[in-house]
């Protein structure tokens, strides 16, 4: 098989032909590094380049006895930045690590490692991941791969745009009020956020410390949803360090029988007004659905109006303190994280249980809308990719209310704008449902797809 041919294969069959020695690891990283050196000068989307390493660790693993090969043995891929990677540079986006190399992995990253992968490099994220648009004082920015001039979204912009311009097969990505799912839908691939406490933050530049922690999922980006699941069974389950993980098994998407799961759907969020193409998708989605024999129910989400309030509260109720730490920790002394906390104001300890409580019983609500049906379906956001510095935080509604929730979301991509840019939606399921997520969100990708893909140079 010629590159072009290999970066086609989806990571499950390209996993197949390795461990069975019908390609070679380093064949299919020197096709994946050559794209690389090919669309990343426009996107800005691969920080950290091992070149020469992956290359030999592509070629240690080509001499590996069969028997002895891990599920994704000598697959290439990348790793967001924010993802501690030993030996390698790993800055979270923020000044004060620019030369910050790890002597331990991410748990992650040492399952992903474990089970054979080769690391690549490192994609791009703002400062301590928290912004929706990947850029940062260290590395600059990242483009969308279907128009420059457009955010890739964050804070996994990096990932997601190597990804769709066919640079690396497979990345992971972290998500605290959308930096998966964002991402994937304006880059037009597919994203995972698992269930709160399914796969570990342990190594990651934001934890599992903290009064928001629970709001922090770190899941994979990939081109087809069936890749998502293959990538979610190495990296989740407890750690034995971050203390939020459950011990609860990982349900199979190849068990699920769609026919006769019960979809509810909804398009649009008060206040929030969605376009016209993105009703579109979500109706074409659902339709697909509908036609496999899902019955299907349209629903409102209850005070939605205060979504946005609330996740601003917990994420920086306390004034930004615990970003200033982060960054005093880092040394950081310069970044545009210290500019937006400047005028915030802690509330007061009754403000702030006053909200959680709120919350808890909005969770509770949620809970009780969806207790007769078994998924959702909905925008990722009001539109496709915005031009660079325009997106507007409120609309992160949409990501982050299942930031709130906890609950599972797969991003499938069911449609493009008139200007050509992919549109997604997400699939949101039950708590320890992803199984069921992305068993829905592959049907609509198998009855939808292909799409068509970014411009980007010839083979």
């Amino acid at each position: 098989m010629d590159a072009a041919d290999l970066r086609a294969l989806s990571v499950r069959a390209l996993a197949s032909a390795l461990r069975c020695g019908d390609v070679s690891s380093e064949a299919v990283t020197r096709a994946y590094l050559d794209r690389i050196d090919a669309v990343n000068p426009k996107l800005n989307a691969v920080v950290q380049l091992r070149h020469e390493a992956a290359l030999a660790e592509a070629r240690a693993a080509d001499g590996v006895p069969k028997e002895r090969r891990g599920a994704l043995h000598g697959m290439p891929m990348t790793i967001k930045d924010s993802l501690d990677t030993a030996g390698i540079v790993t800055t979270g986006g923020t000044k004060g690590r620019a030369s910050f190399v790890p002597s331990h992995d991410a748990t992650v990253v040492k399952r992903l490692r474990a089970a054979g992968a080769i690391v690549m490099g490192k994609t791009n994220t703002p400062d301590l991941t928290l912004n929706y648009e990947t850029s940062n004082l260290v590395y600059g920015r990242t483009n969308n791969p279907f128009d420059l001039e457009r955010t890739s979204g964050g804070s996994s912009g990096g990932a997601a745009a190597i990804v769709a311009a066919g640079g690396s097969p497979l990345d992971i990505g972290s998500d605290t009020g959308g930096s998966i799912r964002l991402p994937a839908h304006f880059c037009g691939i597919a994203g995972l956020k698992p269930t709160a406490g399914r796969v570990p933050r342990t190594g990651h530049i934001i934890g599992y410390e903290g009064l928001s922690q629970f709001l922090t999922h770190i899941g994979p980006l990939a081109r087809r949803v069936d890749d998502l699941a293959l990538a979610l069974g190495i990296i989740a389950g407890p750690d034995d360090a971050d203390p939020y993980m459950a011990p609860l098994s990982l349900g199979d998407p190849e068990a699920v029988k769609v026919r006769g799961l019960r979809v509810a759907y909804f398009t649009k969020l008060p206040p929030l007004a969605p376009t016209a193409e993105t009703v579109s998708a979500v109706e074409s989605a659902v339709g697909a659905l509908r036609r496999v024999g899902c019955p299907v129910r349209e629903i409102t989400i209850p005070d939605s109006q205060r979504i946005f309030d609330t996740y601003m509260t917990v994420l920086f109720g306390d004034g930004g303190a615990a970003v200033a730490r982060a960054l005093e920790r880092w040394g950081s002394a310069e970044s545009p994280l210290r500019k937006r906390i400047e005028g915030m104001r802690a509330l007061s300890s009754g403000e702030l249980t006053e909200r959680h409580e709120w919350l808890d019983g909005w969770r509770s609500r949620m809970l009780g809308l969806i207790a007769d049906v078994d998924a959702i379906v909905c925008p990722v956001n009001v539109a496709p990719a915005p031009p660079h510095e325009t997106f507007d935080r409120a609309t992160a509604a949409y990501t982050q209310m299942f930031n709130l929730t906890g609950w599972p979301s797969t991003v499938v991509r069911a449609g493009t704008s008139g200007e050509g840019l992919p549109i997604g939606v997400q699939v949101v399921a039950h708590p320890w449902r992803e199984d069921v997520s992305l068993a829905l969100a592959r049907e609509i990708e198998t009855a939808l797809g292909p799409l068509p893909g970014p411009p980007g140079p010839a083979d």
